[in-house]
């Protein structure tokens, strides 16, 4: 017999309640904020609002089911199974830090502050989700979000959904051979580090790089089978290159980067504290994941 589905809430902590984990009580967070000409109503309005969805979330969970809750910086301790339908309660950054640890789940995003967030990733309301999860588990209801994929020549991994960056911890200056493929020899290069990106992230950090760049590559959808790269601040020297800069991946393609530093960092959509570390003379390859995120429409 097969195990009945499993809902996992995902969320994180409020501006509210990390303000009193500093402060210690409402009081204090508010004469901190008052000092500085602000006012502690808005923060906890919005935790309200957080508080609601959660609970809303957690009320329209089939009673056949099974149900769980994971907060955002437990995320790579949590065990998610093949039969979960993750619920991310918050805003749309949340969806890209829980999509590395997932294999194919659906996933519902829900919008604790509509009118604030985006709402790219997070495209529904609390009320909605008992709708949501008695369709969730149908293929076609789910955009299939290409991510980017990382892997060390010691086979450790990463996934991320809007991009991955490599380059020294500082973002100062680090030095690698970068190897695009095919007859090509590469390049050895220096720079303050190489951003890969998907569609998902072509609304962030990958478009600010493509706008400052004027760069004529067509940006991809986010459910689009393409990456684009970019070397952020490439150092020209007798020793090192900037020919290639900038380019794109399809399925099946692969940038190659080896590292001729003391120390680079590897980490995905921003999550800087979930990095791999590799040394001199280590590999990576990147190019698209075949893990994509099933995010319910």
């Amino acid at each position: 017999m097969s195990l009945a589905p499993r809902a996992v809430i995902v969320h994180r902590r409020t501006e509210y309640e990390e303000l009193l984990a500093r402060h210690g009580t409402r009081g204090q967070a508010a004469f901190f904020l008052s000092s500085r000409g602000r006012s502690i109503d808005e923060v906890a309005r919005r935790h309200d609002h957080t508080q609601q969805a959660l609970r809303n979330v957690a009320s329209a969970v089939p009673l056949t089911w099974r149900s769980s809750r994971v907060e955002r910086a437990d995320l790579d301790r949590f065990l998610f199974a093949p039969e979960d339908v993750v619920v991310v309660v918050g805003q749309d950054g949340l969806v890209a830090n829980t999509a590395k640890y997932l294999s194919g789940q659906p996933v519902v995003g829900i919008d604790t502050d509509p009118g604030r967030n985006p709402g790219v990733l997070v495209r529904h309301r609390s009320a909605d989700t008992a709708h949501l999860l008695r369709t969730a588990t149908g293929t076609e209801r789910a955009d299939e979000l290409t991510m980017v994929e990382a892997v060390t020549d010691d086979t450790q991994r990463l996934l991320a959904l809007n991009e991955i960056y490599l380059g020294p911890p500082g973002h100062q200056t680090a030095r690698y051979h970068l190897d695009t493929g095919g007859s090509d020899p590469g390049e050895a290069q220096a720079s303050s580090g190489v951003l890969v990106g998907t569609g998902t992230g072509a609304t962030g950090w990958l478009r600010s790089l493509w706008v400052e760049r004027g760069s004529t590559l067509p940006m991809p959808a986010p459910c689009d089978p393409r990456l684009l790269w970019f070397v952020r601040e490439a150092w020209p020297s007798p020793a090192t290159g900037t020919s290639k800069v900038a380019g794109e991946l399809e399925r099946g393609q692969e940038l190659r980067l080896t590292v001729e530093s003391d120390r680079m960092v590897v980490f995905g959509d921003g999550m800087e504290t979930d990095a791999l570390e590799l040394t001199w003379g280590q590999s990576i390859r990147l190019g698209i994941a075949a893990t994509s995120l099933r995010l319910v429409t």
